[in-house]
């Protein structure tokens, strides 16, 4: 029996080239604050020091100061305690119109996209030699194996139980954000590592995609005028008022908890882990970081592998569901009540 290679690098490699680019100026776009708030650290910390008052520099080794350091964003990548790299800044000329002084800089989050664009192509790459080497009748193994897994799980286990007819056109934009997302993840669990995920302008301009992504689908399914019906949820005209403006709410509300859901459990489980960490520095025990400390630090360490391919899957999963709610035609919705009841 012939075996169909599930991976299509073409596909998969369209999508990465639109989304990552615009993932690596977006998320770059929070940087100000944070010069703002680091200019404003070091004036402090060159004042003079007045009885009765805690320096800036005291305030800067707090833990709370160190661990908001190491979960935002910077311009610098830190390698404690060999020194760190800092850089570059950018900005768009003032003469630009609407984007004058917007500042660009390469942070470190940004170098994590890339490192995790590169290790994706690299890997799909591989892969798909491997695919051409072996041709369909044979079985793949090692690491063509494992990407094999996770193509099939998201295509037939996300994509065609949740969106059913059609999936195959959204399949290749819901294994991009997957992988991108779950790379992300793992890589920022890595030594001297950022999570990208982590920041909020990544997880809203991965959202933004699937908002736009579900709009289209659900116009190409509907057309224009069945999607602006959608709108009145088939109720009175004299309830329209009221109904239109809660579905174009509703609209924004998916993409607006797909960012804040992604955005708060991956920065979530990183303070957890320094806030375990400075336990023993607090209190200034051995025992407490032997007792407490370690094995709690660990423990939650090991915990988000395992968030980290859960909230891979759940934005994957929600944007099919999404995806196939808005495609749904009247009388087409028995093979959504299980993805329904599910969600």
């Amino acid at each position: 029996m012939k075996r169909s290679n599930p991976i299509q690098p073409k596909a998969f490699f369209r999508v990465f080239a639109i989304l990552v680019p615009l993932l690596f100026n977006l998320s770059g776009v929070a940087v100000a604050s944070t010069e703002r708030q680091t200019v404003g650290e070091q004036s402090v910390a060159t004042a003079p020091a007045v009885p009765g008052e805690h320096s800036g520099e005291a305030e800067a080794e707090t833990p709370g100061a160190v661990i908001m350091h190491h979960v935002m964003d910077s311009n610098e990548f830190a390698f404690e305690p060999f020194g760190a790299v800092e850089l570059p800044r950018m900005s768009i000329p003032a003469s630009v119109p609407l984007l004058g002084g917007l500042d660009i800089s390469i942070t470190k989050r940004v170098v994590m996209i890339w490192i995790v664009a590169v290790a994706l192509v690299l890997i799909f790459s591989i892969v798909g030699s491997k695919y051409k080497a072996m041709g369909v009748r044979q079985a793949p193994s090692g690491m063509a194996n494992t990407m094999e897994a996770l193509v099939e799980f998201i295509r037939l286990d996300v994509a065609k139980a949740n969106i059913g007819h059609g999936f195959e056109k959204h399949t290749p934009f819901l294994l991009t954000v997957f992988m991108f997302i779950l790379f992300c993840n793992l890589f920022g669990l890595i030594p001297y590592g950022s999570t990208a995920t982590g920041d909020i302008n990544v997880t809203l301009t991965l959202s933004v995609f699937s908002f736009f992504v579900i709009q289209i689908a659900s116009v190409r399914a509907h057309g224009v005028v069945g999607f602006l019906k959608h709108l009145t949820v088939g109720t009175h005209w004299a309830l329209w008022i009221i109904m239109v403006p809660i579905e174009i709410i509703g609209l924004f509300t998916k993409p607006f908890a797909l960012t804040v859901r992604l955005f708060a459990n991956m920065a979530a489980g990183h303070i957890v882990i320094l806030s375990l960490i400075f336990i023993s520095f607090i209190i200034k025990s051995y025992v407490a970081a032997a007792v407490v400390s370690v094995p709690f630090a660990t423990f939650i360490y090991l915990l988000e592998i395992f968030v980290a391919f859960l909230q891979a899957f759940i934005f994957t999963m929600l944007t099919s569901l999404f995806i196939g709610l808005a495609t749904a035609h009247e009388g087409g919705h028995d093979e959504h009540d299980t993805a329904v009841a599910h969600h």
